[in-house]
């Protein structure tokens, strides 16, 4: 077993600290509806892509801006929240 690399637990990307970069690790599409989960695969969401969250909204259930490649979307924090996210190393 390889003890040099660092295991890190993933997270919702709706609790990645803004500005911080993170690679998909998972996403529970059971918790989508079926427009929800289709546009999130049009926009390219899937396991492995690099994503970072802008901005959130003042209000605690405004929506959340991240930076996927080069678009910058806005998702509901249940959406959000359906996505897991393993932080970037470095």
């Amino acid at each position: 077993m390889d003890m040099s690399r660092r295991i890190v637990p993933a997270l919702s990307l709706e609790s990645l600290p803004r500005r911080q970069s993170g690679v998909v690790a998972s996403i529970d599409w059971a918790r989508l509806a079926d427009p929800e989960a289709r546009r999130l695969r049009e926009l390219g969401f899937d396991e492995g892509v690099a994503v970072e969250v802008l901005h959130r909204a003042t209000l605690g259930s405004g929506p959340i801006a991240c930076r996927i490649g080069r678009m910058t979307v806005a998702l509901r924090r249940v959406v959000a929240g359906a996505i897991h996210v393993a932080p970037a190393a470095g």
